[in-house]
């Protein structure tokens, strides 16, 4: 019952955000994004809170609330999204290419239009879902093998 709830919710959310500003690129994003530059923002407190709400709001219905893409609406839309958790993920991915995914869309994810966040917020948002990596625990090493009768 919940599922289908929330697929319904997902579906009429996006419809919402297509229809209520147009797509196109920033002509300032376009440049970054054309020059190859890196991420140009810094991150404060303040941004990575911002970034925090808006992945929350716009990002996790699908990638999830750590980032790992294990979540029932992306299952039922039939998506295999990056772990984000895992550092490998988005180590081959540059910024301006995750930029340009977040603000035109991708496949089935709809673009984050202007009149949802500023460049700088999504800037601040690429920094935020690379922390996502950071965030996890790193495995415990794993205790050298004793050799049996050395005791």
């Amino acid at each position: 019952m919940l599922k289908p709830l929330l697929f319904a919710a997902a579906i009429v959310l996006f419809g919402i955000a297509a229809s209520s500003a147009p797509v196109f690129m920033a002509q300032e994003a376009a440049q970054a994004t054309a020059s190859g530059a890196v991420n140009p923002v810094k991150p404060t407190a303040q941004s990575q809170a911002r970034a925090k709400k808006i992945y929350g709001i716009d990002c996790a219905m699908c990638h999830g609330d750590n980032g790992d893409g294990k979540t029932d609406l992306a299952r039922d839309m039939q998506l295999t999204l990056r772990d984000w958790t895992d550092p490998k993920a988005l180590a081959a991915i540059p910024d301006q290419s995750l930029f340009a995914a977040i603000r035109n869309g991708k496949g089935k994810m709809p673009p984050e239009a202007e009149g949802r966040a500023r460049d700088d917020e999504v800037w601040n948002l690429i920094l935020y879902i690379r922390s996502m990596a950071r965030q996890q625990p790193e495995a415990a090493p794993t205790p050298a093998a004793v050799p049996a009768g050395s005791n």
